[in-house]
């Protein structure tokens, strides 16, 4: 449907290989000028991202000895308070945290226990009280619960996943392969489909679609890749670090055009690490590299509109507080969900910290969750889009009227 964008096929297709997809849901549903500017962004760690290697608790006096050769050094950790530290890979993270943007929550889960990432993935996006209860996702249905006028949802690749699913009727762009078409084609196709009434709308939705993409692909270029993470680093990583960089940089390019989306998802890959984890550096330092990247393009390319963006870093659950055998970790469930954005109230962590002594761990296992993740959801989507609580407790969230909203974020 649209004419393709070589230098954005590259963007993804090299995206691709970091396990970086993109989904965008636009809305113009708030008749309130003050909502209509605020953002949402979703970032899913696919893969059960380890909340204790994202915000290490060094100051717990069980750490260490539970982590044994994967644990982060108290002096490597990036400091927040006497407990708790961020990852040394998560430098962009660290400095919107010391401005008050970032904070995080370190012992979150959804209400999955079953620790199956295909079980889990579903409860975390539908909102459901357990698997497979509903096929639509709470940002699909949130964005119906708004109110307002009609709301759009427009998914960036081959599908929309399931958080964006609904009943909300979505639209795709996903660029063809470089030299394809001709430049006649969009007005021949324009011609053809125009006494149409389900064709012509959809065609014309298409190409303002690329014609957005190819600004905010503009913007992206003209800006200066970010520099080098160490004389040491490998080049491919360094690679890594600038296009999640880019990546960033260009979702915000499309969050920051006139009619834009106002709540966009996505999906980074890669967080399964049964072995060979590493610590301070290794495997998941070099992921972690990658999403402090992204995080930091979205803060670049956003400018004035960060004041207005919240986005939450969530993932499926957690892993064992125990390394294993291979010097990873196995499946688990409390981890750490990162919340930022220029809209967010400074604060201490989200929700309380149940320690990692041998009777706190869920099942003798596992971080203890104290915070629902459909309730930092529920806060988000009140305080910051201005969503009705009675339709989270029943519509976004069903049956969730006993989770509280998280307060206290924006």
């Amino acid at each position: 449907m649209t004419r393709p964008i070589p230098t954005r096929r590259a963007l993804l297709a090299a995206a691709a290989g970091l396990g970086l997809s993109v989904s965008f849901v636009g809305r113009a549903a708030f008749a309130d000028d003050g909502l209509a500017r605020k953002k949402l962004i979703t970032v899913i760690a696919r893969g059960a991202m380890d909340g204790l290697a994202v915000s290490p608790p060094v100051g717990d006096p069980a750490y260490a000895a539970l982590r044994g050769r994967i644990a982060i050094p108290a002096e490597a950790a990036l400091p927040l308070d006497a407990t708790f530290g961020l990852h040394p890979s998560l430098a962009g993270v660290h400095a919107l945290a010391k401005a008050g943007q970032a904070r995080i929550a370190p012992a979150i889960a959804s209400p999955d226990r079953a620790r199956s990432h295909f079980e889990a993935q579903d409860v975390l996006e539908t909102g459901a009280g357990g698997a497979y209860a509903t096929d639509s996702g709470f940002l699909n249905r949130a964005l119906n619960a708004g109110g307002g006028r009609r709301i759009e949802a427009l998914s960036v690749g081959a599908t929309a996943p399931l958080i964006l699913r609904g009943p909300i009727q979505t639209g795709s762009w996903s660029p063809g392969a470089a030299g394809e078409g001709s430049p006649r084609l969009p007005a021949i196709l324009t011609d053809l489909y125009a006494g149409d009434p389900v064709l012509a709308p959809a065609f014309a939705k298409g190409l303002e679609t690329e014609a957005m993409a190819a600004t905010a692909q503009a913007g992206m270029n003209a800006m200066a890749a970010p520099a080098e993470t160490g004389g040491g680093t490998p080049a491919f990583i360094r690679r890594g670090v600038a296009v999640a960089n880019g990546l960033g940089r260009n979702v915000a390019g499309f969050l920051t055009q006139p009619g834009g989306p106002q709540i966009v998802a996505l999906s980074v890959d890669g967080w399964d690490t049964h072995a060979n984890q590493g610590g301070a550096e290794g495997q998941l330092a070099n992921r972690l590299l990658y999403l402090d990247a992204l995080l930091t393009g979205l803060n670049e390319g956003l400018g004035a509109a960060w004041a207005d963006t919240i986005i939450v870093v969530a993932t499926e659950f957690g892993r064992t507080a125990r390394v294993n055998g291979t010097g990873g970790t196995d499946h688990g469930t409390g981890s750490t969900a990162i919340v930022l954005g220029g809209g967010l109230k400074p604060g201490g962590i989200i929700g309380d910290w149940p320690t990692l002594a041998d009777n706190a761990l869920f099942e003798g296992r596992d971080t203890r969750p104290t915070v629902d993740m459909r309730g930092l959801f529920k806060g988000v989507l009140a305080d910051h889009m201005g969503l009705d609580r009675r339709a989270l407790d029943s519509a976004v969230f069903p049956g969730s009227a006993a989770v509280a909203p998280v307060s206290g974020l924006v």
